[in-house]
């Protein structure tokens, strides 16, 4: 047995503990070669690829970024450097060329839009959950999501020291797209007085009322917003537009937004951190060394029962297999019910908004 395996889309904490244990799995399990595709898909379109030795695989379980490097701007179904022509057949002739018997393609929901129109093409594809932004559809986690929540966790920490201190109001704003998991599970660790998430459209009022409460009381206020977080009949902030890139829209900038809109409404000094990248870099904790393990093992095993065209997922606990077509082109988003929402709520956290109204 011959398998290719790759990173696609941005870094995430774990993918070298995915490459371990599904490199590890299949030359142990299954006598399997593997072969790495260097930075992603753009190794398909320009045949570059190398022979995975064990040592290679090895030693690597707690590293960051990636062994093999990634690229979120290469896409075979619209490569830019072509003027956005489809190069799939290339990269499909290259993946026969190697002999592969399958390919296990680690990202996020681009990525796995990708794979399933390369499993359309005649490949044979497993994948695996990656990002920090959680929102995959079909699975409860995504690994790379508990380190990057724990980062803004501790960032919350910190900020709240010095908030207290100088009695300002702290906004911490934090990666997560179009959804607000990260923001939200943040929020909820560090003690945010109010946590502002894409699901939610938030009130400005609702944010002073909060801000002018607390001055008389705690005397400083923790926000945490997420990057796509927008007021009520407002847009979000977009930063920069890529064109070249699968996802074009560069999000950024409302933490920033949003203090210049409180500076004039409220006393305290307002001051804003926006944790950017930071989010995405440096060693993987316990839990996604632990949950990026099991699911490289789970790819090697699919690959292993000819079972392609599968994506690995976790619900309720236990590992499972969901169609690539379940995925791609999918976004998963905070539920309005979602338990969190109304446990914040129950300790006081605010979301810039009745949420009663909201529902």
């Amino acid at each position: 047995m011959r398998v290719g395996v790759l990173t696609g889309g941005g870094d995430c904490p774990g993918l070298n503990a995915v490459i371990r244990a599904v490199s590890k799995s299949l030359m142990l399990n299954c006598g399997a070669s593997v072969v790495g595709f260097e930075d992603g898909f753009l190794g398909l379109i320009e045949r570059r690829s190398r022979d995975l030795s064990y040592r290679d695989v090895s030693g690597i379980l707690a590293q960051g970024g990636t062994i093999l490097g990634t690229n979120n701007k290469a896409n075979p179904l619209k490569y830019h450097e072509r003027g956005g022509a489809d190069v799939t057949d290339e990269c499909v002739a290259y993946y026969n060329e190697l002999k592969l018997d399958g390919l296990v393609v680690i990202g996020g929901d681009g990525t796995m839009s990708i794979a399933h129109a390369m499993q359309q093409k005649g490949m044979n594809i497993v994948g695996v959950p990656k990002t920090i932004d959680n929102d995959l559809m079909a699975t409860d986690r995504t690994f790379g999501f508990d380190t990057a929540v724990s980062i803004a966790t501790e960032a919350i920490d910190r900020l709240q020291t010095t908030g207290q201190s100088h009695q300002r109001v702290m906004i911490l704003e934090t990666m997560g797209r179009y959804t607000g998991w990260i923001a939200l599970e943040a929020g909820i660790a560090g003690g945010a007085d109010i946590i502002l998430i894409p699901e939610i459209p938030y009130e400005l009022d609702h944010i002073v009322e909060m801000v002018k409460s607390r001055e008389n009381r705690q005397r400083f206020t923790i926000i945490v917003i997420a990057e796509g977080a927008a007021p009520k009949h407002g847009s979000m902030t977009v930063r920069e537009t890529i064109d070249s890139s699968p996802d074009p829209i560069r999000l950024g900038g409302v933490g920033n937004v949003l203090r210049q809109q409180l500076e004039e409404l409220v006393d305290s000094e307002i001051r804003t951190t926006v944790l950017g990248h930071v989010q995405r870099g440096g060693t993987p904790t316990a839990s996604d060394r632990i949950l990026s393990t099991r699911y490289g093992a789970h790819a090697a095993e699919l690959v292993r029962l000819g079972q392609f065209d599968r994506m690995v997922a976790l619900q309720n606990g236990k590992l499972t297999s969901v169609g690539l077509n379940e995925v791609a082109n999918k976004t998963r988003k905070v539920p309005i019910d979602d338990p969190l929402l109304s446990a914040a709520a129950a300790v006081g956290t605010s979301f810039g908004i009745n949420l009663g109204d909201h529902k």
